[in-house]
């Protein structure tokens, strides 16, 4: 898997594409991905690429297209194959399309069966498609992993975490990331600025896993207890920092940085942006000013360092092996200069204690409206094993006090999420202010 020239991957606009657009028009905003639901967006294709089937079997066009609606401006990748009498197709599985991404990427490759893809299901912001292992490959290739190729949705310039984070942990030796095994880069242009950046990456696929969003749902679904992974999975996500931590060392702090005050500033940052989008949030907002004036008498929280950045049960599977870390794209609406820069490792630990109150809400009866008290019971009790396995014993009050205001940030961002794409799953982040903004509240492992 070699690749094809730089100059073969620069973004180029045709009439054609305009064309390809007016089709997929009225399709686009249906799309999971697609990030202006339910709002007027302006749709522009800012070009197209080519990349070639090497069977020769379809004509295969990625193209481009720039959404801008209040407060969205985004560059979305649409690959699109041709075929004679069929006609179009958006599937990211066509087969066309796989071998042409695979002849087109860098990267050691994988021998795998584009004829046997498959297209994941319950994915937000990206399309990922599982490539099977090629049954006829020779005994020397016998080992090639099945595995899974992203196709990433929203374009950003520039390095892409995705991407650079697995394959750090991969060289650093940490066994619990799925290797990166080819990538492919293009170029393109933004009002008159030429970027580059990633179109999607190649993954090994761990086998006999599951995701672990579905497990816990089916847990909660059967009244089973998820203290056990859920410690488990503490555990996994502190080794997880200490990996990121030597495999990129980020600059030490400045010396009398006030990072208490830091803290308040960005949970200030971000309840001014969700309640500018979401005007239910405004009654929350002497609440938080409470608990942003509470982390500024902090003590020094641990140095900012490479987190994952979106890390909720979702992007994690469970295999015999233990616990795997997926997808360390970061918040999808986040600019990427924010998700690649240093942060709070306890940032990760609330994103998952928010995933384990989704995963109550969506494997339980009550749905987005409300939890029975034995599935408050269950996320409660999954939430406290989640803190044990990952503090290794009893969490300081400062911890505590920054863990609160980093999960009110999040409910934030989720309630912000839920407004535009899923509004009858607003309670849910809202229910979480609601707990988590109550000064009794508790936070500390049991």
């Amino acid at each position: 898997m070699t690749g094809a020239a730089p100059d073969e991957r620069d973004v180029a606009h045709t009439p054609a594409d305009d064309e390809l657009l007016t089709i997929l028009r009225d399709w686009l905003p249906t799309r999971r991905w697609f990030p202006a639901k339910g709002v007027a967006a302006r749709l522009e294709c800012i070009g197209g690429l080519t990349l070639a089937d090497p069977r020769g079997e379809a004509s295969v066009r990625v193209l481009l297209v720039r959404v801008r609606a209040p407060d969205i401006d985004s560059v979305l990748q649409v690959p699109v194959t041709v075929r004679a009498p069929t006609g179009l197709r958006d599937d990211v599985d066509d087969p066309a399309f796989l071998r042409a991404w695979l002849a087109a990427a860098d990267g050691p490759g994988a021998v795998v069966d584009p004829d046997r893809a498959r297209v994941l299901s319950g994915e937000q912001s990206n399309s990922s498609v599982v490539l099977p292992a090629l049954e006829s490959a020779s005994e020397s290739e016998s080992a090639t992993p099945a595995a899974i190729l992203k196709v990433f949705r929203t374009l950003t310039p520039g390095d892409n975490p995705d991407v650079d984070v697995p394959r750090a942990l991969a060289a650093a030796g940490w066994a619990h990331v799925a290797r990166p095994l080819a990538w492919l880069e293009a170029a393109w242009s933004v009002d008159g600025e030429r970027v580059r950046g990633y179109l999607g990456v190649l993954s090994e696929f761990v086998p006999d896993a599951h995701d672990g969003f579905e497990l816990a749902c089916s847990m909660v679904r059967r009244g089973e207890s998820f203290t056990g992974l859920a410690a488990s999975l503490g555990a996994t996500i502190a080794e997880m920092h200490e990996a990121l931590a030597r495999a990129l060392p980020t600059p030490a702090p400045e010396p009398g940085l006030d990072r208490g005050d830091d803290l308040a500033r960005s949970l200030r940052e971000r309840f001014r942006w969700a309640a500018h989008s979401v005007p239910a949030l405004d009654r929350y907002a002497a609440d938080v000013e409470r608990l942003a004036t509470g982390t500024r008498a902090l003590g020094i929280p641990p140095a900012p360092q490479r987190i994952h950045g979106d890390l909720h049960l979702g992007q994690v599977m469970h295999a015999a092996t233990g616990w795997f870390v997926l997808d360390f794209e970061g918040e999808p609406l986040a600019p990427v200069t924010t998700r690649t820069r240093p942060d709070l490792a306890l940032r990760d630990v609330a994103g998952m204690l928010r995933s384990i109150d989704y995963a109550a809400a969506v494997g339980g009866s009550g749905g987005a409206a409300a939890l029975t008290a034995a599935e408050r019971g269950w996320a409660d009790e999954a939430r406290r094993s989640l803190l044990t396995g990952y503090f290794r014993g009893p969490t300081r009050p400062d911890a505590e006090t920054a863990l609160r205001a980093l999960e009110v940030e999040k409910a934030l961002y989720e309630a912000v999420y839920e407004a535009r794409n899923r509004p009858t799953w607003l309670p849910v982040p809202l229910a979480a202010l609601d707990r988590l903004l109550t000064p009794t509240t508790p936070v500390r492992p049991g």
